[in-house]
């Protein structure tokens, strides 16, 4: 499934012209770069639906709050709380193979 993910611009850091800027998005603390090309009118301290890397719509603090919860209740962005990187397991420690009777 595709997810469209709520997050808030944070700061604007690449602009090229009124259309072509990249953000700082934060999602829960998380800082991404989003394309903000689709949503030429986004500002700072707006909420934007970012699906693959770029902004594609602004929504109110209330839908992105309450689109955010459904998403961690139906266990979707585990990703994003891990920082694109997958939970660690604890590592089991080798056996000593040297005790080991044949």
């Amino acid at each position: 499934m595709c997810l469209a993910i709520p997050g808030k611009i944070i700061s604007i850091d690449n602009q090229i012209d009124d259309v072509f800027r990249i953000a700082k998005v934060s999602f829960d603390g998380i800082v991404k770069d989003v394309n903000l090309a689709m949503v030429p009118e986004a500002k700072i301290g707006d909420y934007v639906l970012v699906h693959v890397g770029s902004a594609i719509s602004i929504v109110d603090e209330k839908e992105a709050r309450e689109t955010m919860d459904i998403l961690y209740q139906m266990d979707e962005i585990t990703e994003l709380s891990y920082g694109n990187q997958p939970p660690q397991t604890p590592e089991q420690p080798e056996e000593d193979n040297e005790n080991i009777e044949e």
